[in-house]
């Protein structure tokens, strides 16, 4: 039970942190999930986190979801989701009370300011750290180019552009597999 308690509270500290939506709680899971609580590796929150990308409902509660019930089945899951989305309930209630009292005032408006560049910093070093352990050859860096200049010039939805990078990822093994023991099993 201390394990699930641990699950929330975990969580419910994330999503307090997590200004800016599912992208600005990158780099939080990743000091949290990844390095002080070993719950999951980088590769698995890479995997996790483009999972929630594609699946419907939003990026932060779907990974929260998937990493605790991964770690504690189906009552992590929900203790973990509940952690998750527990601040952010809170957190609007509180502004939908407040903010229309407060939102013309200039110091409010420069302190969201600098929260939103805090987040942007946040949300490239997050980018910088999953790239170096995933762009890790020519394939990678070619998914990499061609998915980042379909999002920035065609608008592409993040989940097709997840769904056919794992797809040609797929494809890519199979032929090397292929290749590399001509019986036309998992290769390296």
């Amino acid at each position: 039970m201390k394990l699930l308690w641990d699950l929330y509270f975990t969580f419910a500290k994330i999503g307090a942190c997590t200004f800016g939506g599912g992208y600005a709680m990158l780099p939080i899971l990743q000091r949290e999930v990844v390095e002080k609580k070993h719950w999951a590796t980088d590769a698995d929150l890479t995997d996790y986190y483009a999972i929630g990308q594609c699946t419907p409902g939003v990026i932060a509660v779907n990974t929260a979801t998937f990493i605790g019930y991964r770690y504690k089945g189906l009552a992590g899951g929900i203790l973990a989701t509940l952690g998750v989305i527990s601040p952010s309930i809170l957190i609007i209630s509180v502004i939908a009370v407040c903010l229309s009292n407060f939102a013309d005032i200039p110091v409010v408006q420069h302190a969201l300011r600098g929260v939103n560049a805090c987040v942007v910093a946040l949300i490239a070093s997050s980018v910088i750290k999953l790239g170096k352990s995933t762009i890790i050859d020519a394939l990678t860096v070619g998914i990499f180019l061609v998915v980042l200049a379909l999002a920035f010039f065609v608008g592409l939805s993040p989940a097709i552009l997840i769904v056919c990078a794992g797809v040609l990822g797929y494809a890519w093994r199979r032929i090397r597999g292929f290749e590399h023991n001509g019986k036309g099993g998992e290769g390296k």
